[in-house]
This record gives C-alpha cells, sequence and structure tokens, in this order.
C-alpha cells in the first residue's frame, strides 16, 4: 500500500514535454515567419499602439452644455433680436434659431372656411369625405362655404378663425449667417475624476468676445459663426433658411491620460442630421408652430398664431478616456503570445497535406499504437523490443515514457 501511495506521488512530481520535429524547408519556414510577422505588427500597431489596449477605458462621460445666440436680422420690415428667433430662451443643447415667419394674426373661436387646396368643394357632399381630417386647420363641419354668386367653395371648419394660409410668399432672415453661437461644455470622466472645460482657463473674456471659430487657425474658440457651421456642413444657406433643417454640432473628447492633461482637449465635427429627408417631398426641412394668447375688453380669448421655418442645432457630446492599467496589458500580452502560435497550425496544416513528403512528415510526427502492441508491453517477452526496463516507467496520465535517473548515462 505505501508503495502505490509512493509510486502516486512520484508520477505527479513529474514533468512532461512535448516532442519537436524540425522540418527544413524553405517555402513552409517562410510561410511561418510571414505569419507570425503579421500577428505581431496586428497586436503591435493596431491593438497596442492605435486601439490602446494596455489602457483601461472610461466612456461613461458625463456633460452639460450651455449655448448663446447673438446676431440681429431683418424679417417682415421687422428687426428681430436672440429673444424674438431663438427657442427655446434657457440655452440648452437643443435650440432653434427661426428664419422664417408665416404669421395669422387676430385668430377668434368661430366657423370659417379653410384654406387649404385640398379642401374645395361645390356642394356639402364634397365636405363630408373629409370628417375626422387631422390636416384641416380645425374640425369639419360638412358645409361648403361659397362666396356669393361663386359655384365653388371651401369646406367650412369650426375652431380658430380666420384660418392659417401657409402658402403665402415671405422671405427668409437671411442674416442669420452672421449670427454667433456661443456654446460652453464641461465634461468629466468619473472613473479618473477628470474633469474639463471646452475652452482654456487662461483664456480672457476679450478674448473670447473677439475670436471665431476655425478648425485650423482658432480649433478651441467656443463662438460658431452660423454661416461657417453651415458652410462645413455643404448645406446651401439660402434653401436652410427658407425650408428649415436639423444641423449637429458634435463635441467630440478622446483623452489619452497617460500623456500631459492639456493635450485633452475637444475636436468639433458637424453634419446635417436631417439629409436623408433633405430631397424629399414630404416632411422636408424643419418647421413649427407656436401661438400668443391675448383677451379683449370684455374678455373673449384670441390669438396670433405663427408657423416658424427654423434650423435646429443639436450639440452632441461623445468621448472616452484611457489610462495605462496592468490587467488589461496582461490579458493582451497573453492573447499576443497565444496568437503567434497559429502560424505553426497553418505550417502544419501545409505540411500534412499539400506538400510533397506529406506522409513522411505525418510518420515523423505521429506515432500510431494499436491494442496488439499494449497488451504485449503489458506482458513483455525477455527478447521482446518493446519490453520496458527496470527502472523505465509509463506515465498514465499521458503515455509518455519517462526515464528514471539510474537508466541516464554518466
Amino acid at each position: 500500500m505505501g508503495s502505490m501511495v509512493l509510486g502516486c506521488v512520484t508520477d505527479f512530481f513529474t514533468y512532461e514535454t512535448t516532442k519537436s520535429v524540425v522540418v527544413k524547408s524553405w517555402s513552409v519556414g517562410i510561410i511561418n515567419r510571414i505569419v507570425q510577422l503579421l500577428i505581431i505588427t496586428y497586436f503591435v500597431g493596431w491593438v497596442f499602439i492605435h486601439e490602446k489596449a494596455y489602457q483601461v477605458t472610461d466612456t461613461g462621460i458625463e456633460s452639460s452644455v450651455m449655448t448663446k445666440v447673438k446676431g440681429f436680422g431683418y424679417h417682415n420690415n421687422h428687426v428681430m433680436d436672440v429673444a424674438d428667433y431663438v427657442l427655446p430662451s434657457q440655452g440648452a443643447g437643443v435650440f432653434c434659431i427661426m428664419t422664417k415667419l408665416i404669421i395669422t394674426e387676430n385668430q377668434f373661436q368661430g366657423r370659417c372656411p379653410e384654406t387649404g387646396k385640398g379642401f374645395k368643394c361645390t356642394k356639402d357632399e364634397d365636405c363630408h369625405k373629409h370628417y375626422g381630417a387631422i390636416l384641416s386647420n380645425g374640425v369639419i363641419t360638412g358645409d361648403c362655404r361659397k362666396s356669393a354668386g361663386g359655384s365653388h367653395g371651401m369646406c367650412e371648419i369650426e375652431g380658430w378663425c380666420p384660418a392659417e394660409n401657409d402658402s403665402v410668399v415671405v422671405t427668409q432672415m437671411l442674416d442669420v449667417s452672421n449670427f454667433t453661437i456661443f456654446i460652453k461644455n464641461s465634461i468629466r470622466f468619473p472613473l479618473f475624476n477628470i474633469t474639463r472645460g471646452n475652452f482654456p482657463a487662461t483664456m480672457k473674456s476679450d478674448e473670447i468676445k473677439r475670436c471665431t471659430y476655425h478648425p485650423e487657425t482658432n480649433p478651441f474658440c467656443p463662438i460658431f459663426r452660423v454661416g461657417d457651421v453651415l458652410n462645413y456642413t455643404g448645406q446651401n444657406v439660402s434653401n436652410l433658411t427658407d425650408k428649415g433643417g436639423e444641423i449637429g454640432i458634435n463635441i467630440e473628447w478622446k483623452c489619452n491620460l497617460d500623456l500631459n492633461i492639456d493635450y485633452c482637449v475637444p475636436k468639433y465635427s458637424f453634419t446635417r442630421l436631417d439629409e436623408p429627408f433633405a430631397k424629399n417631398a414630404v416632411s422636408k426641412g424643419y418647421n413649427f408652430r407656436f401661438a400668443k394668447y391675448f383677451k379683449t375688453e370684455n374678455g373673449t380669448d384670441f390669438r396670433t398664431l405663427h408657423k416658424a421655418y427654423a434650423i435646429r442645432f443639436d450639440v452632441m457630446v461623445t468621448g472616452n478616456a484611457g489610462k495605462f492599467d496592468t490587467i488589461p496589458t496582461l490579458i493582451n500580452l497573453v492573447a499576443a503570445f497565444t496568437s503567434v502560435g497559429l502560424g505553426a497550425v497553418l505550417c502544419d496544416l501545409i505540411l500534412l497535406n499539400f506538400l510533397k513528403g506529406a506522409e513522411q512528415y505525418k510518420a515523423k510526427k505521429f506515432e500510431e499504437v494499436s491494442e496488439a502492441q499494449i497488451e504485449a508491453s503489458l506482458a513483455p517477452s525477455p527478447g521482446s523490443p518493446l519490453s520496458l526496463k527496470g527502472g523505465i516507467k509509463s506515465s498514465y496520465d499521458s503515455g509518455a515514457i519517462s526515464l528514471a535517473t539510474s537508466d541516464q548515462q554518466l
């Protein structure tokens, strides 16, 4: 019993190594080195240098955006200031600059004819098909309102009258190109407790008032000229001010915290967000309605309706920060060293299947053992070549042959 325990302990504390076959072939050797070089180049160039896989990354960026628009423009013989053309007025990251207004004044609750071309009629029955219509300016009553002596008329609605007529021609406010947008953005990477702002803390107020953003000459100025922003997106200013549109201003933060924190700076990019609909006949551009309400002396409500065409700006903040860490570095190093072994797998595939002399390589690489040989080894005869000499033991966990110290030549 003791000898069995001792034998198990001895077998456990042994070391086994694989048998290597050296193949002296130029073609296979070159393929092996090329594959290894490609794998090493990929891990060094892409994984470690480009993707910075040796860093731990924080993508949970926290951001705050404040905006302010300035400028004056002429529209319908009126001078428009910020309070007239910017909605909402709180200076949020999403805001609109109105470029054209269609105004319907003095609307009272009542009944009046519709103004849309699709609501023309000659008799009341022509209006019955419009019951429940949602594209009208009010609730369709089913009556056909005709002018005195006329044979054609318009379907009657109940709601705010007179009905809005948005087909009138209004000149857009082209002065919007000279308006400026001030963007104040602060961000924080909670994993590293790093906070940054989109313009240097050393920049003085008079410097900010004089500067205008330019991607090359002045990339950190927080003041953007609207005309420049539209030009960066490749859009026609006249078309945007006429029908409206949606412009995205993206502030991207990519910070390598292994370098000086001063290199953690924003990068701006601009795009037209509604580009897929720019050439559509339906839902083209951007517009919305709002009303201002009043009361007459006797307490009757009336309102002034505005249909506004506007350029909507969305300020979006994205980014991540990375810093060296031991754990991701070790994980990717292990992956790199393991992947280098793919060269040997590919070379074995070529040697065993495609090269001349594949059978000889198989004979050297693989050793086949039949059941008869196993039985003969368990009951050896003195002259059998499969017999094990004294002092030589077989390893039962892998089938390898281990040599005792006494069998080795001195």
